[in-house]
């Protein structure tokens, strides 16, 4: 099955050899199946991996807004409906200036398998635009957002396609969409999650990629007789996975002492102070060199002063390490000083932050490692359980909802590390995800046929 593999990864660096992250993730996904794939070769008949690497439909389209200085400017929009096999799309938004078709190619890919890990009936997709909502106006990116949905509402839907947030796309960008939305289709309906309380949101959306995170780290660290408390935690990013990763570290007695944004990184041995970080970070949308004004004795690194080759948030010595910021944050380099810091689990939050050589060097130093498939779930349970609601007019209330979100991630870790030990690989998580996700999706694929 190595062959068939290789055959199919050789496919895709010839027709799209400029797509780097879609074919990084194609090869970590069907490289760690192969022992499913052995015991299926019927797969290999039915032509599953040509057919399971290739999205359903891709859309790519012209966004033209006018700026506060009545200029016209022309972006990208980009939706990848990867796969609905198993229900419909399902996946975030990202306006960022520097995704392009691969981001999103990639993005679909992991969040298909992502999705299949839960136990929801949910397909994978994934868009946005190359637009930077960084220095933007309120108007503007009002502007922008009801140019980018007046072409997105023909192809989405609450039974169709149902984008969310994700980087640069928040509660308020998220409103600015829906609106759009509902004036363009004359519904109002669960076909975006990730909205405001005020009109369909739901408790514990904001909260649930970070505390998902959080609840599968602390199950995983129990399965070896172990707990978060008393733990020191490197976490990256300063968003909103970030927040909510280090108040539930504290409320589990664990001591965050990293933070991170685009232009450096804080190092707190006290523990970082939420409220600060949010102040500077949500409110004043401040760089976190201001942290030290207030926090005498953190030091701040800017990323000017980084080792070439590294990322030096993760030079810090920790029990635990959680990238929540974006891909490949965490390389070779930085895995081999992680590990000889003594680190004992990688526990990624954000998109496939480790890159493949970095995780294979986990794994062969024994460190317990968690893929991103399977961490950040969180995100995505929260939002088919608001399009429940929405579906229904019956909001839940947080308390119900923080302990669905609990089980659903203790349960994906229970069901990614018992097929690993199925298939051999006892305590490596990016086997058992892989095949748990794949799994799940190709026998759906079968069952509905050659379509």
């Amino acid at each position: 099955m190595q062959n068939y593999v290789n055959s199919i990864l050789d496919t895709i660096k010839q027709k799209e050899p400029y797509n780097t992250k879609f074919l990084e993730s194609a090869t970590d996904v069907l490289n760690s199946i192969i022992p499913y794939l052995e015991q299926n070769p019927k797969l290999k008949e039915l032509s599953l991996l040509e057919r399971i690497i290739e999205p359903e439909r891709i859309l790519m389209f012209r966004v033209p807004w006018v700026d506060d200085n009545g200029n016209i400017q022309v972006n990208r929009g980009y939706r990848v409906e990867f796969n609905s096999a198993i229900g419909p799309y399902k996946g975030g938004t990202r306006f960022h200036p520097n995704v392009n078709i691969d981001t999103f190619k990639f993005l679909g890919f992991e969040q298909t398998f992502k999705n299949a890990l839960t136990s929801l009936n949910i397909g994978g997709g994934k868009g946005g635009s190359d637009f930077n909502p960084k220095g933007k106006s309120d108007m503007e990116i009002m502007r922008f957002s009801q140019s980018f949905m007046s072409e997105l509402y023909r192809h989405i839907g609450d039974k169709t396609d149902i984008p969310a947030g994700d980087i640069g796309v928040g509660e308020r960008e998220i409103g600015y969409l829906f609106g759009m939305y509902k004036k363009l289709t004359n519904k109002f309906d669960g076909a975006m999650s990730g909205k405001p309380l005020e009109f369909g949101g739901s408790f514990c959306r904001l909260e649930a990629t970070g505390y998902g995170a959080v609840y599968f780290a602390e199950k995983m660290l129990n399965s070896h007789n172990d707990t978060l408390r008393g733990k020191k935690v490197a976490v990256s990013g300063a968003g909103n996975v970030a927040f909510h990763i280090i108040q539930k570290l504290y409320e589990y007695g664990a001591t965050p002492v990293t933070c991170s944004d685009s232009k450096g990184f804080i190092y707190d041995e006290d523990g970082i102070n939420l409220q600060l970080l949010i102040k500077l970070k949500q409110n004043s949308h401040e760089s976190l060199e201001k942290y030290t004004e207030s926090r005498k004795y953190a030091k701040y690194t800017p990323r000017s002063k980084f080792h070439k080759t590294r990322n030096d948030i993760w030079d810090i010595p920790v029990d635990v390490v959680m990238p929540a910021a974006t891909e490949n944050e965490v390389n070779i380099n930085d895995a081999k000083i992680i590990v000889k810091n003594g680190t004992k689990y990688v526990i990624e939050c954000s998109n496939m932050p480790s890159t493949p050589d970095a995780i294979k060097y986990f794994l062969e130093n024994k460190i317990l490692f968690a893929p991103s498939k399977a961490v950040n779930a969180g995100g995505v349970v929260t939002s088919v359980y608001e399009m429940s609601q929405n579906a229904t007019f019956e909001p839940l209330n947080r308390e119900i909802l923080d302990e669905k979100l609990k089980a659903e991630m203790k349960k994906i870790y229970v069901d990614i590390s018992q097929i690993a030990k199925e298939y051999g690989y006892e305590d490596n998580l990016v086997v058992g995800a892989n095949i748990k996700g794949f799994k799940r999706v190709a026998e759906a694929m079968i069952k509905q046929g050659v379509i």
